[in-house]
C-alpha cells in the first residue's frame, strides 16, 4: 500500500552509503620503550655473547713513616695493594613472532606491519623494565633485580618514616641519603604515577606548592636536579615499591644485537612440545620474527664512604 507521505530515509539507505572511516588507529599505548634504559649509561655494543668488566675492589691504603734514628726498624715503609674484582655482562636474547593469514593483509585498509612494529618495541622495554627493576622472567645470568638488591642493602624507606614525604625522600635518612651514604649521588628516579598526586600535594610553609611552578605550566618534577620518570606502560609495581631513585650511570647496559625483524613465509611455527600450530606456506600466512639482544650489569665499585659491597649499592626504595 502506497501513501503519499512515503520516502527514502537515511536509515532506509544505510546499506548503500560508504562508511568514512578515519585513517588514524585510536590508541592508548605510549611509545616510551624502556624507562629504565633511557635513564642508564650505554656501553659500546658487544661483539660476544659475554663480556668481563673488571671492577675496583680493594683500595689503596697509605701510612705515614714514623721519625726514627737511622737503622730503627720502625722507619720503614709499609706496602699496600689494589685489587679488582670480574663482573660480567651476559647477553639475553629477548623474541617474538607475530603471525597473519595473507588475506587479512590483502583486506586491511591499513599498513598492518607499520602499527605492529611500535607496539613490538614498547613490549619489548617493558620486559626489559620488568626483569631489571624486579627480576620477572629475568635469565638466571643476568645480575639480581634492583629491588632485591637495594633491600638486601637496607637501602629502603617506608613512606611515613619521616615528618612528610619530603622528609622521607630528602631529609636525613630519606631515600637519597641512602644513595649518598653509600657512595653516591641521585642521577634520576622511577616512580608510580600514584606518586605525582603526592608530590602535588606537597607544601611549604607558606601554603605554596613546592614541586608545582605555575598551575598553567607542565610540571617537571625534579629531586636535587635529578628527573623522576613515571612509566605508563604498566611495568611499575607499586605494591613492591613507590620509587627506585639512584645513581643510573652506575647501571650499565650493552646490546649485541638491536631491534631486528624477518619476514617468514616458508616456516612453521610450533609450540613448547613441537606440535605444529601454523603451517605457514600451506594456511598463506606470513609472520614478523622480532629478535633484541642485550645484556646489564651494576659495577658497584667500592669506594671510601661504604667499602662493604653487601651494605653498598647506588639505589634505593621508598616503600609502601
Amino acid at each position: 500500500m502506497t501513501d503519499y507521505n512515503g520516502i527514502i530515509s537515511r536509515s532506509d539507505a544505510g546499506a548503500l552509503m560508504p562508511e568514512e572511516v578515519s585513517r588514524a588507529i585510536i590508541q592508548n599505548v605510549p611509545a616510551q620503550g624502556s624507562v629504565v634504559l633511557k635513564l642508564a649509561r650505554r656501553l659500546p655494543n658487544m661483539s660476544r655473547a659475554q663480556q668481563r668488566m673488571p671492577v675496583l675492589s680493594a683500595l689503596p691504603i697509605a701510612y705515614f713513616v714514623n721519625e726514627a734514628p737511622q737503622g730503627d726498624g720502625s722507619a720503614v715503609k709499609k706496602v699496600t695493594e689494589v685489587q679488582w674484582a670480574n663482573k660480567y655482562l651476559d647477553v639475553a636474547e629477548i623474541a617474538v613472532i607475530v603471525p597473519i593469514p595473507e588475506n587479512v593483509l590483502d583486506d586491511a585498509d591499513y599498513d598492518i606491519w607499520g602499527e605492529i612494529r611500535p607496539l613490538i618495541e614498547d613490549a619489548i622495554g617493558k620486559v626489559v623494565d620488568d626483569a631489571i627493576l624486579y627480576g620477572h622472567n629475568a635469565p638466571t645470568a643476568w645480575p639480581t633485580n634492583i629491588v632485591t638488591a637495594a633491600t638486601s642493602a637496607a637501602n629502603n624507606v617506608a613512606l611515613g618514616t619521616g615528618n612528610d614525604l619530603y622528609d622521607d625522600l630528602l631529609g636525613e635518612g630519606g631515600v637519597v641519603s641512602k644513595i649518598e651514604d653509600d657512595g653516591y649521588f641521585l642521577t634520576g628516579a622511577i616512580a608510580a604515577m600514584s606518586m605525582r598526586a603526592k608530590f602535588r600535594g606537597l607544601r611549604d610553609n607558606d601554603g605554596v606548592p613546592i614541586f608545582t611552578g605555575s598551575p598553567q605550566g607542565t610540571t617537571q618534577y625534579q629531586f636535587d636536579g635529578a628527573p623522576v620518570a613515571f612509566p605508563r606502560s604498566g611495568v611499575f609495581d607499586p605494591t613492591h615499591a613507590l620509587m627506585i631513585a639512584g645513581d643510573f650511570n652506575q647501571l650499565v647496559y650493552s646490546i649485541r644485537q638491536d631491534i631486528s625483524y624477518k619476514m617468514l613465509t616458508e616456516a612453521v611455527i610450533t609450540d613448547s612440545s613441537k606440535a605444529i600450530i601454523y603451517n605457514l606456506p600451506q594456511e598463506d600466512m606470513v609472520a614478523m620474527r622480532v629478535t633484541f639482544r642485550m645484556a646489564w650489569q651494576v659495577p658497584n665499585p667500592i669506594n671510601y664512604l661504604q667499602p662493604t659491597e653487601g651494605s653498598r649499592y647506588p639505589f634505593a626504595l621508598l616503600t609502601p
